[in-house]
């Protein structure tokens, strides 16, 4: 047992879990900062240029009319999420770009080459 909570202890220590849920954290956050922008900002937007409130009510079809429990088929909706979705594939190519520009290491001194060693190696054997 003990083992079992050493190696459990290990695992979330490594950092991988540990980034995983960062992650996690980063992107409902942003998820929510997404989705708010286009309920409040895009869908008011195209909803505009279409005459309706918002884009939810753009293409909506009514399959049974003057019934009580009406059948709404919204193709606006959808079209919504697939912006959503279009937005938030966006924003995580830009991060995820970002970090590896970040994470990319910086090579002040260049390797020496091949022909600089052995130059080097030949001073050196004249100089002795």
């Amino acid at each position: 047992m003990k083992k079992l909570v050493k190696e459990c202890r290990d695992f979330i220590a490594s950092g991988n879990v540990i980034e995983l849920a960062v992650a996690f954290i980063l992107g409902l956050a942003i998820t929510a900062v997404i989705d708010s922008f286009i309920k409040n900002v895009a869908n008011p937007i195209i909803g505009a240029i279409f005459g309706k409130p918002s884009l939810d009510d753009v293409l909506t079809f009514t399959l049974r009319k003057g019934q009580a429990n009406q059948t709404v088929v919204s193709f606006g909706a959808v079209l919504t999420q697939v912006i959503a979705l279009i937005v938030v594939g966006l924003v995580l190519f830009l991060c995820i770009k970002a970090y590896n520009t970040i994470r990319k290491p910086i090579d002040d001194a260049a390797e020496p080459t091949e022909v600089d060693l052995l130059t080097e190696i030949r001073d050196s054997l004249r100089d002795r």
